[in-house]
């Protein structure tokens, strides 16, 4: 995927040389961000990472995902809040799939905050369904832990390739 051009937006890989714009998104978007060190595991680990460019160069948003035996999980998409409800968000998840499927894997599974309803919104659109809890598994505010909804969006399923 090198400089994949989408109107007046491209996708490219990640690189050590975006993380520096990648972790100011990061910072900007939640409220307990991942760590430059995170991306540079991710990177260093053979991960996938995407970003997203408006023409002009401005990084839009990315994304992280690890291949696992026969699935991919999404461990991180981010869309820099000024750039978000466009489409951004759809687009690069709509990359991830497209990256799995090319792999031959079955489907895609990642984790989310039971909070965050817009994101939930745009995984249920693309076909996502919730599979599962995890207990405790994001810090929140006051030092307590928040739940994940694990969703998982299977390949061989209708619709599975965009939003329905």
């Amino acid at each position: 995927m090198s400089g994949v051009l989408m109107t007046d937006r491209y996708l490219s890989q990640m690189t050590e040389s975006d993380l520096d714009e990648v972790v100011v998104i990061e910072k900007n978007a939640y409220e307990f961000p991942w760590s430059r060190g995170n991306f540079e595991d991710s990177l260093r680990n053979g991960y996938y990472g995407i970003c997203m460019r408006h023409v002009t160069g401005t990084l839009i948003g990315y994304c992280v995902l690890m291949p696992v035996v026969d699935e991919m999980h999404l461990l991180n998409l981010c869309v820099a809040p000024a750039a978000q409800g466009a489409g951004a968000g759809l687009a690069l998840l709509r990359e991830g799939v497209r990256m799995s499927r090319a792999q031959g894997l079955e489907g895609l599974l990642l984790e989310v905050r039971p909070s965050n309803h817009r994101a939930i919104r745009l995984y249920e659109q693309f076909g996502f369904v919730t599979v599962g809890r995890r207990k405790n598994y994001y810090p929140a505010r006051h030092h307590t832990r928040e739940d994940a909804m694990v969703m998982r969006l299977t390949f061989a399923e209708e619709g599975a390739d965009g939003a329905r």
